[in-house]
């Protein structure tokens, strides 16, 4: 649709019927207006998988791995893929607007919703971001970018105020927004937080940069509940205020309109710009066509298997114990609570229920059956947190199938509605007319004696009973307005009751319906303590009785989550001691993180192999077990530099001072505080091995290039191993910043430049160093130093056993400039740059030299 019919379609409109479009009508839908033949738009979470409408364990979806793992892959290609993946999710599902991708970033490890960024860097943030984007739009739907902007925490994270300033804004916040406005994104969503005392709904930074400079065509929509004032949002560039049919813009803005209050022009440009999207994904006639359509040759679980192993990060191989030789092996013991209740996805809004999980126990033992013998051992007691309640030791007292009876009630306690339901935690109960109730209510069989720890979930009123007995009652009002703690993730209200094993117990929780209290209601267990020391002992009999050791650990719901930051980088309940414990009775020990973030690994130096898995969507088992057993070579890179302690972080604040979380570190967050930081991380970011060795051999870069204008760098390396591999090749640079305390200011000296030279002239071949065994640890304060360092450009190579190749890396006209915060601009500091090549930011053996010469007159 041209420009002129969408604006023949805004002039059908009265001012009401205007003012109506721009405030949701229900949670996930907008208002449809048949005065122009627009039906509603549907949104769904969906960073990891496509949700929908409901919130229904029943409503199954795939589930990709984390965004974190995706960064880890350094693979646009496979993202973009997996983005037509994600498409044709929503299409099945009805969905027209993606939320989706978050480009905040890793600033801090501590932030609690690292599991659904990509990385601690805006470049390769932006180009995953810009992968994702594509992919999914040519699918036919809309991607969001998301949160706009400086929303890296989760601590007050709707009321927070960012302090930030605009060369950092720009050199890094933004940037990856930018990158997904250049990729086309049809979407932005404005974020909850304060931006230098500015909430991002009124922001004016959404309509410079974001709609005037980079020339922005979409709607921003409002994060879920961001609108919470009427004028300045509405004078604002924000367009759209989710969810409804409740908003400040849907009470008072049509009277502020004709009040003259707001201009008239403000809502037509907002009108038009959902107009646009509206017809982008075929609201306003038939459905776009997937100009990419996804259809793996393995389906869809198989690209989800095999991005698994992208993702996964081989930190440490001494010895090269992996991949492990399926011949040679006769058992192996599998390790952890998490080998059995791996975390595929993070906790929160974007959460999404799968059809189906392939646990790292099931997917070991499919892989070596017929082979080796497969033993597992939980090594650690059941953890002390209620779980909601699951189908395998509970019924429905109704009709007897797995699961629970789900019952909505009137006040005088007659049932209006009943439901069978697959969990015990319901966040989204069917909504009823009338009902003031919701009660769960299961036989669960205990499988031990002893004193179960129950719980209910929810806000107002709560009880619940166990066999006709009334055990808790209470009134609990909600404590935050936060969306994900009030609707998505109550607390728990807890009771201890002796149960006995194999006797079956009624249990029944009920929640009142009060108004302001959401509706999710949770019915969960927890069984008696064990003993530490006996499952302990068990894992270390089976580890020492067995070839190899496979040992899984991880992060749990509670300490890595939506809506709070972490307290700790260290793994929960006893998990370092039990790796320890694992790796003294089996030199053949092999360790699997799973988590969405950086975790201190105080025991990395005595287990031989080391993987990062992040949470790895539902092919968990099967994609580790290809990495296990060679069949796949681990893929993943360090998208984010991971510390050796928490004391050691150089940026770790999440928590705001008198509500302000000042970004006091300026631009430099990840690697590049490290490089000034006097203690070096445990792992580089970009660091990663892989199943075979390479040798970096050369170098070549132009002699000088015109500022503005992009370049490329050859890189020349041979594959020294044994197999076929993939290495990722990464390019940074330093260099001097525009000289002087006028360099970002009008009163600056003139640049100076030498003579310009003829772009791509006189290549320059650089000698290789010999990489350092360690990371490095430069003290360099001079910010032409490692200090300055910064990833320009990357690609990534394949090679045969001895075969010796050309990584080409494009370097962006951009990547030496930096933003004066005086002249509102992009400058450049002609000179001699440095370019650093290699395979982390802490092993870089070559390096040349470019000059930057005076870009010509604009």
């Amino acid at each position: 649709m041209t420009e002129e019919e969408i604006g023949h379609l805004l002039e059908k409109l009265d001012l009401r019927q205007k003012v109506r479009l721009l405030t949701g009508a229900s949670t996930w839908r907008t208002h449809a207006e048949p005065a122009v033949g627009l039906r509603a738009l549907t949104f769904s979470d969906g960073p990891a998988g496509v949700r929908g409408e409901a919130w229904d364990e029943r409503d199954t979806s795939l589930v990709l791995p984390s965004p974190s793992a995706l960064g880890a892959s350094w693979d646009e290609e496979l993202v973009r893929e997996l983005g037509g993946l994600l498409a044709r999710e929503a299409r099945r599902k009805g969905v027209d607007v993606l939320l989706a991708p978050t480009l905040n970033l890793h600033r801090s490890p501590l932030g609690g919703r690292h599991f659904e960024c990509f990385s601690e860097d805006p470049l390769l943030t932006g180009r995953t971001g810009a992968a994702l984007v594509r992919g999914v739009q040519d699918g036919g739907v809309a991607a969001t970018a998301k949160h706009f902007v400086a929303n890296d925490a989760e601590t007050d994270r709707l009321s927070v105020d960012v302090r930030v300033g605009e060369r950092t804004l720009r050199e890094v916040y933004l940037a990856p927004f930018e990158a997904a406005v250049e990729a086309g994104a049809w979407a932005v969503m404005s974020a909850y937080n304060r931006v230098n005392g500015v909430t991002m709904a009124a922001g004016p930074l959404l309509a410079e940069p974001l709609k005037s400079e980079w020339g922005f065509t979409g709607p921003v929509i409002s994060d879920w509940g961001a609108v919470r004032s009427l004028l300045d949002t509405a004078r604002a560039a924000q367009d759209l205020a989710m969810p409804g049919p409740d908003s400040p813009w849907a009470d008072g803005l049509l009277d502020a309109v004709e009040k003259g209050l707001v201009p008239v022009a403000a809502i037509d440009d907002k009108v038009r710009r959902l107009l646009r999207l509206a017809d982008r994904v075929g609201a306003l006639g038939e459905r776009p066509v997937a100009r990419r359509p996804v259809a793996p040759e393995a389906g869809p679980r198989g690209l989800l298997r095999r991005a698994v192993a992208a993702g996964t990060v081989l930190l440490r191989n001494e010895g090269e114990l992996l991949p492990l030789d399926p011949a040679r092996l006769r058992s192996v013991a599998v390790v952890g609570p998490h080998a059995t209740a791996v975390r595929i996805q993070g906790g929160g809004s974007a959460e999404v229920f799968p059809a189906s999980v392939v646990s790292p126990l099931a997917g070991i033992t499919a892989a070596l059956e017929g082979t080796a013998e497969v033993t597992y051992a939980p090594g650690l007691p059941p953890g002390a947190l209620p779980a909601p309640l699951e189908r395998g030791w509970t019924r429905d007292p109704r009709d007897g199938e797995p699961g629970v009876l789900v019952r909505q009630l009137d006040a005088g306690g007659k049932e209006l509605h009943a439901e069978h339901r697959l969990s015990g935690r319901i966040v989204e109960p069917a909504r009823v007319p009338g009902a003031r109730t919701v009660e769960i209510r299961a036989l669960i069989r205990p499988d031990r004696d002893g004193e179960w720890t129950l719980a209910v979930g929810g806000w107002g009123p709560l009880s619940l009973s166990v066999a006709g007995r009334t055990v808790l009652t209470g009134t609990f009002p909600p404590d935050s307005d936060d969306p994900t703690r009030v609707h998505v993730a109550p607390p728990y209200r807890t009771v201890r009751v002796g149960l006995s094993a194999g006797a079956e117990v009624e249990v029944v929780a009920r929640r009142g319906l009060d108004p302001g209290t959401g509706v999710a209601t949770i019915l969960a267990a927890a069984p008696p303590p064990g003993d530490p020391a006996a499952e302990l002992a068990a894992a270390v009999a089976a580890a020492r009785d067995a070839d190899t050791a496979v040992v899984v650990v991880g992060t749990t719901e509670e300490s890595e989550s939506e809506g709070r930051d972490r307290d700790s980088l260290a793994l929960p309940d006893g998990q370092d001691a039990l790796v320890r414990a694992v790796a003294r009775a089996n030199p053949r020990t092999v360790v699997i993180v799973n988590a969405g973030g950086p975790v201190t690994l105080p025991w990395r130096a005595e287990v031989p192999a080391l993987l990062l898995a992040w949470f790895p969507g539902q092919e968990a088992g099967d994609g580790l077990a290809d990495v296990l057993l060679g069949h796949a070579e681990p893929g993943g890179r360090l998208p984010t530099t991971w510390a050796a302690a928490h004391e050691d972080v150089p940026v770790l604040r999440t928590r705001p001072q008198e509500g302000r979380l000042r970004y006091a570190e300026g631009p430099y967050i990840g690697y590049r505080a490290w490089l000034r930081s006097d203690t070096p991380p445990a792992y580089w970011f970009g660091h990663g091995l892989g199943y075979t060795t390479w040798s970096y051999r050369a170098l070549e870069a132009p002699a000088r290039v015109r500022a503005g204008e992009p370049f490329e760098v050859r890189i020349r390396l041979r594959n020294t191993g044994g197999r076929r591999g993939r290495e990722v090749v990464q390019l940074y640079l330093s260099g001097p910043e525009a000289p002087g305390p006028g360099a970002y200011g009008p009163e600056a000296p003139g640049p100076g430049a030498p003579p310009a030279g003829a772009p791509g002239a006189g290549p320059v071949e650089a000698s290789p160093r010999e990489p350092s065994g360690g990371p490095p640890s430069p003290r360099v304060p001079s910010p032409a130093g490692p200090a300055a360092r910064r990833l320009v450009g990357y690609t990534a190579v394949v090679a045969d056993p001895g075969e010796e190749v050309v990584a080409v890396v494009r370097v962006d006209g951009r990547a030496p400039a930096h933003w004066s915060e005086v002249r509102h601009d992009w400058v450049y500091a002609p000179g001699d740059h440095t370019l650093h090549g290699g395979r982390s930011v802490g092993d870089l053996p070559l390096e040349a030299t470019v000059g930057l010469s005076q870009a010509p007159p604009s």
